[in-house]
């Protein structure tokens, strides 16, 4: 296949919609990010680019805590709403019903099917984007989308962003760790 070369971007694919929430002057606020990922397995750490300007990102440096929130399919219209508007012009805190887990100062959405609750490891700056980085205290998931022990996709259906617009997730392709293995076989 015949390669083009389309400059330089923060190009990633799909990724997935989180809700960030931080309580900012004692309110919770939640804005959309699509920059979000694993930072690290042991310990459980998570990641969150956010704009210097952003009022989320006050809340995240003032108490250390911050949670992740992973939206469904049926929450896109909230969710577009939290990132659109910003909590420094408008109270976004009725947005979602909010509740405390173990920090108690970082807010996670009620109806959200999976909360990551998180503990402020560091913060890095990356030039237009702050990088914090939260070491994972707790994850907080709707029962019914709990299978063996961990949050189904399936039933999450998180909301993935990609060139301005949203997606569901698709259906599984291959098994990971797995697949691979065929390879060897032809």
């Amino acid at each position: 296949m015949e390669k083009v070369a389309v400059g330089p971007m923060p190009y990633m694919s799909v990724m997935p919609t989180v809700l960030v929430g931080a309580n900012v002057n004692g309110k919770p606020n939640y804005m959309t990010a699509a920059w979000a990922t694993v930072a690290c397995l042991v310990p459980p750490m998570v990641c969150v680019a956010i704009n210097k300007e952003r009022y989320t990102a006050k809340g995240i440096l003032e108490n250390k805590t911050f949670s992740l929130n992973v939206p469904s399919v049926k929450q896109v219209v909230k969710t577009d709403f939290c990132g659109i508007v910003s909590g420094s012009r408008e109270d976004k805190s009725k947005v979602f019903a909010s509740f405390y887990g173990k920090l108690k100062t970082a807010p996670l959405a009620e109806e959200c099917p999976v909360g990551i609750e998180c503990r402020l490891f560091t913060s890095v700056d990356c030039g237009s984007h702050q990088l914090h980085i939260g070491e994972v205290v707790e994850i907080h998931a709707d029962k019914a989308c709990v299978v063996n022990g961990k949050p189904d996709i399936s039933k999450v259906d998180p909301i993935m962003y990609y060139n301005s617009a949203y997606f569901g997730v698709g259906k599984e392709v291959e098994k990971a760790f797995s697949a691979g293995k065929k390879y060897r076989k032809k």
